[in-house]
């Protein structure tokens, strides 16, 4: 029978917490040093290389913990540029100028209304029988057309003063479609409908919509010849109404929106007045009439 001392150390031992595995090395008492330190190494005390190893690990655990406390710093900063840009980013979309919402509010309802009088745009629209009509008003402002036109007047004039006009009419129109061309080549705004441009709209360098040529022509040429031709005032009426309705044509036409037309009637008048400040006299037109026909003589 087992001593009840006996049984009690055992119940000590077992309810001991030093006395489990994981607190072994807590209860482990290093070995007394013996004659020659043979002691120490015999009973498995720390060799050279592992207090050389256990030296150095405080350093890399510091040189860890260094890094570990960089990159978040690094990474926090990071985030901070980031917080301090994106709500910039989201005012900007947000909260967009007030006139940025202007112009994109008269674009949308420029859009808009162009689409809605483009009536004579197809065969197939509301208006499409009368198509050929409005593309036949539509041809009277074209740039070929008052370009052949003045052309062959020039040749059948037979005074100075008619031909002093018909020769700055044509330097003006010219001028007016070169200036256009050059604008939309800038520009490249698309016409409300998608269209391809028809042959004399190529040879004019007419392929896109702003600003619109018709118009600027149209409101050039009416102004023109309202300043340096004697009219009656019913001429002088039509005269402005054809202006007016061969602008609108290349809108119902669909080639053209509404803003397009009014910054080529704004255009055109710009022509004409550069083309008074730069008025050429007779004398000069007579020259240019020699040149052109080959009939200039300057040694006499």
């Amino acid at each position: 029978m087992p001593s009840s001392y006996n049984v009690r150390s055992r119940a000590r031992e077992r309810n001991s917490v030093l006395g489990r595995p994981e607190f072994m090395s807590l209860n482990h008492q290093p070995p007394r040093a013996g004659a020659g330190g043979s002691t120490s190494s015999s009973s498995g005390g720390p060799s050279p290389s592992e207090s050389r190893g256990s030296g150095r690990r405080p350093g890399q655990m510091k040189h860890q913990t260094s890094q570990s406390n960089e990159e978040p710093t690094d990474s926090g900063s990071k985030d901070r540029r980031e917080s301090s840009k994106m709500p910039e980013e989201d005012c900007m979309q947000l909260n967009p100028s007030f006139k940025g919402i202007a112009m994109n509010s008269l674009l949308a309802i420029d859009i808009c209304l162009s689409k809605r009088m483009g009536v004579c745009a197809y065969t197939s629209s509301s208006w499409g029988g009368c198509r050929s009509m409005v593309a036949l008003l539509a041809l009277t402002g074209h740039g070929i057309t008052w370009i052949i036109g003045t052309i062959v007047c020039l040749t059948r004039s037979n005074t100075l003063a008619g031909q002093e006009v018909l020769v700055n009419l044509l330097l003006a129109l010219v001028l007016d479609v070169m200036t256009v061309a050059g604008v939309q080549r800038l520009v490249k705004r698309r016409g409300p409908w998608e269209m391809t441009p028809g042959f004399l709209d190529c040879v004019a360098m007419d392929t896109y919509s702003f600003p619109a040529a018709h118009a600027s022509r149209a409101a050039m040429v009416s102004k023109f010849l309202l300043s340096h031709l004697v009219l009656a005032v019913p001429l002088r009426i039509l005269l402005v109404l054809w202006a007016f309705l061969v602008g609108v044509s290349r809108v119902l036409l669909g080639k053209h929106h509404l803003t397009d037309m009014v910054c080529g009637f704004a255009l055109g008048m710009f022509h004409f007045s550069l083309m008074e400040t730069v008025w050429l006299s007779s004398s000069t037109c007579q020259t240019l009439i020699s040149i052109s026909t080959l009939s200039w003589s300057p040694f006499y």
